[in-house]
């Protein structure tokens, strides 16, 4: 067996604290952020066009809710392939390909009339997308010592909510003055012009030439554990009690995640009586408290990382567990709150503890596995999050056709959110590469 490590904190390198050592590492961030920005852009304009699609083509809250339960189920069944794929053909060559990917499938609902259509080009989104995040993951462990990978992550996943932040403000006034097919076009051109220059600008640390003598010392003594450690096949990680636990805690955090993800804009305009242009506000500043919870958990476990002796996985375990249930309370509590500005706030904390929950565990595969193997970490427990949490958006859609109420969505989804904590605080317990096969 292995030492196990997973109870004190490595060593930071005396070079990091205060030392000028570089900052390209934190320039990287801008390509994760961004192409996360982007990534999400194309999923929240569904929300958006919406109310005006149900409208224009008489679709259901029932058939939207399939379009985003479709998307998740492809995204999560896409993410074991894509794993393997970033770990075996590298981080940049998967990633350009997924992002002209997901764009073309964006700008391709711009030009759909019937529900099977809309599902087709949902498929080749999720498809499209599912490389995203484990790339992100990947990258990371590439470019950061473990004891900033906290930060850097939060920073990278929050563009899971700019993304739903800026979209109501950026696109509400396009879909206003021109429809929403608009909204379709336009995000699928950004994803065009973002991947044609990430093929130009993009370098690994191993090919990056304005990368510092110092800064690589940096990232390569922060690393972690080396790739001589034992060796783990592929198919032998889901015989692995922490992986499980992974994928059972994120699949509680994804699926109340997938209900806002699908219905806050229509949430607001059903309960709050704003109008369409009104919108574009209200519908951003719950993910204004996203924002602030991915950055500000990472912010948290990082100089917590340097003030301790505990590992920063133990460290993101246990805010886990705290976000975990005041996230449910918050979503419980939110059919009883009235009035527009109480429901935003509810909305807000809800958001900021599901983001916490959400930076803190893509940081996890950095901690619990190989570097090889972050890619297919990440990605198994990003599946395990969405082949369960791609069902919400259905449930609930059918909920509200049946009761006209978002209420029990809201209980349920809390209720779910909560267990997250029993998931990451009871049954994630060990790096897997400290564990004997």
């Amino acid at each position: 067996m292995v030492a196990d490590r997973s109870q004190t904190s490595p060593p930071i390198p005396a070079s990091a604290p205060g030392a000028r050592v570089g900052t390209m590492r934190w320039w990287i961030l801008g390509w994760l952020l961004g192409g996360g920005i982007i990534n999400y852009l194309d999923r929240a304009n569904l929300a958006l066009a919406a109310p005006e699609m149900i409208k224009e083509l008489g679709l259901t809250a029932a058939g939207i809710g399939l379009m985003g339960s479709l998307f998740s189920w492809t995204y999560a069944m896409m993410q074991l392939p894509a794993g393997w794929l970033i770990d075996r053909f590298g981080s940049k060559r998967i990633y350009s390909i997924a992002v002209a990917l997901w764009s073309l499938a964006t700008a391709a609902m711009g030009l759909c009339y019937r529900l099977p259509q809309f599902l087709i080009a949902r498929i080749a989104l999720g498809i499209g997308e599912s490389p995203c995040f484990p790339t992100s993951a990947k990258i990371t462990a590439a470019w950061f010592p473990k004891h900033e990978r906290g930060l850097a992550t939060g920073i990278w996943d929050s563009s899971s909510k700019w993304g739903p932040a800026l979209a109501p403000v950026l696109l509400v006034p396009i879909e206003v003055a021109f429809g929403w097919r608009a909204l379709f076009y336009v995000t699928g051109a950004l994803g065009l012009v973002f991947v044609a220059a990430f093929l130009v600008y993009y370098r690994s640390p191993a090919t990056s030439k304005r990368l510092s003598a110092a800064e690589r010392e940096l990232i390569e003594s922060g690393a972690g554990d080396s790739d001589a450690e034992e060796h783990i096949p592929w198919l032998r990680l889901f015989t692995k009690r922490t992986i499980w636990g992974m994928m059972l805690g994120f699949f509680c955090t994804i699926w109340m995640w997938n209900i806002f993800l699908t219905f806050l804009p229509l949430y607001l305009l059903k309960t709050q009586n704003i109008s369409l242009a009104q919108l574009g506000l209200y519908a951003s500043i719950p993910y204004v408290g996203g924002i602030l919870g991915d950055i500000g958990g990472g912010m948290l476990t990082n100089r917590l990382a340097k003030r301790t002796t505990v590992a920063p996985f133990d460290l993101r375990r246990r805010l886990i567990v705290v976000c975990a249930i005041l996230a449910g309370i918050s979503v419980v509590l939110l059919p009883s709150v009235t009035g527009l500005w109480p429901t935003v706030a509810l909305l807000t904390l809800a958001l900021c503890f599901l983001s916490a929950i959400s930076g803190s565990a893509w940081a996890m595969p950095g901690d619990v596995a190989p570097q090889r193997l972050v890619g297919s970490v990440g990605a198994i427990q990003n599946f395990g999050g969405y082949f369960g949490g791609a069902f919400s958006p259905l449930v609930a859609g059918l909920i509200v056709d049946a009761t006209g109420s978002y209420s029990l969505a809201f209980y349920s989804g809390g209720a779910i959110a909560a267990l997250a904590a029993v998931c990451y605080w009871f049954i994630v317990r060990t790096p897997i590469h400290t564990v004997t096969a």
